[in-house]
């Protein structure tokens, strides 16, 4: 599942109200932008183990699962790619359609 945030919100304060919408979570994968203490203790709560690095401004170190994390790598790359090719295509064909040089 994909869910669009605005881009003017930070990570964090809509990550409990996107997590709400899916089920069956286990672990969630995040970046950086999804590290706040609230946030975790609610993955917590839900019983969801939260796979995100703390910043770098952390006064503790966060432990998270590594391997894991790898994964988001893989996820985000194949989602950048799919991103890449549609906006790439929706204009060519449009160009196509509309016969525009």
């Amino acid at each position: 599942m994909i869910i669009l945030t605005p881009g003017n919100v930070a990570d964090c304060t809509v990550g409990p109200e996107c997590v709400s919408l899916m089920a069956g979570i286990k672990k969630l994968l995040g970046d950086k932008a999804y590290d706040s203490d609230s946030f975790r203790k609610s993955l917590r709560q839900d019983g969801i183990t939260p796979v995100i690095p703390g910043r770098s401004n952390r006064k503790k170190r966060i432990r998270y699962d590594k391997k894991a994390y790898k994964g988001r790598n893989v996820i985000s790359t194949r989602y950048d790619k799919l991103a890449r090719d549609f906006f790439r295509r929706v204009p060519d064909r449009c160009r196509s359609l509309l016969d525009i040089s």
